[in-house]
């Protein structure tokens, strides 16, 4: 007889654990797809004369590196930490879809840039000093979740959703702006399909963060909250500087902050919290970006009307043979 220091238990979905973890899990298998389904090479033609190429292939690396920070440490230690056995297995399909998203923007850089050009965007994201500052910020809370501390997971869980639900809209502004205008369209819609994503993560993790909140002593939660809110603003003004520094030859970083202060505020809500910003107009090109014709219509079943599903051959003794 084994001598076993601890029993493990099997997922069980046939008993639900966990309140929408189920729901969650479904929504994100629906809208699966792959970059590699989108037409981005249509863009080319318009590539060529893009007056912005240098702001557009920074808003994409600047998104990688903040998908990688999400895919390789934050869904990673969250669901390494996560309790419930469903919730933890919704983390982790969710941290496959990050991948999938990162693998996204460099299938953008390998349809429109030469690998110079790429190069010399992945060595900016290492130099950037407010972009690898909210990386750092970001990872050092994921970094410091310890076991069976509800505390330390929902500081965890809030910074995901200050990166799904906030920090990642500085870049998405710009393809939703162009695509909004018919300019590079195919490689808005993308954008579309990962913001689709991204706001299904935004809302789980923040009502994940929100069943360990309601467990808290009065003062515990107002504790987490002043910690939250200070978060936030800390990132907020590193945000503003970052999209200054990005946006500098565009002329549209009054409209960014905008629409970064919009999407704190759903942040927060997706939180339970009360909002910090007021509010204020936003480009509405941008605001209507994934409902314009090409792009994704119904936010929560499609795929969009720019998306085809490639052709695949079948699969016969032919494919294993390889020659070396």
């Amino acid at each position: 007889m084994f001598n076993l220091e601890k029993t493990y238990e099997a997922i069980n979905w046939n008993r639900p654990t966990s309140d929408l973890a189920n729901v969650f899990w479904e929504q994100q298998w629906k809208q699966i797809w792959f970059p590699e389904e989108i037409a981005v090479s249509k863009d080319l033609k318009q590539w060529k004369d893009f007056e912005h190429q240098d702001t557009y292939k920074k808003v994409f690396g600047g998104l990688t590196l903040l998908d990688t920070v999400q895919t390789n440490i934050g869904m990673n230690e969250i669901a390494k930490f996560t309790p419930d056995l469903q919730e933890k297995a919704v983390l982790t399909v969710f941290g496959a879809f990050e991948a999938i998203h990162a693998k996204s923007y460099s299938y953008i850089f390998t349809t429109l840039c030469t690998n110079e050009e790429i190069d010399g965007i992945f060595e900016w994201v290492k130099k950037n000093e407010f972009l690898q500052y909210k990386a750092n910020k970001i990872g050092e809370v994921y970094s410091s979740i310890k076991e069976d501390d509800p505390e330390t997971l929902w500081k965890a869980m809030f910074a995901s959703v200050m990166l799904e639900s906030f920090l990642f809209y500085s870049g998405f502004f710009y393809p939703l702006y162009l695509g909004g205008q018919g300019t590079l369209r195919n490689s808005s819609e993308v954008i579309s399909l990962i913001l689709r994503d991204e706001a299904i993560h935004g809302v789980a993790v923040g009502f994940f963060a929100q069943n360990l909140f309601k467990n808290f002593s009065t003062e515990k939660q107002d504790e987490l909250k002043v910690w939250g809110y200070e978060l936030l603003l800390d990132l907020y003004q590193n945000e503003m500087k970052y999209t200054d520094d990005l946006y500098a030859e565009t002329g549209l970083s009054p409209e960014v902050k905008a629409y970064i202060r919009y999407n704190a505020n759903k942040a927060l809500m997706n939180l339970g919290l009360d909002m910090m910003f007021p509010e204020e107009e936003i480009n509405p090109i941008v605001m209507n970006g994934i409902r314009n014709e090409g792009s994704t219509h119904d936010f929560f079943s499609t795929k969009g009307s720019s998306y085809s599903l490639a052709k695949v051959a079948p699969i016969t003794d032919e494919t294993f043979k390889f020659n070396f």
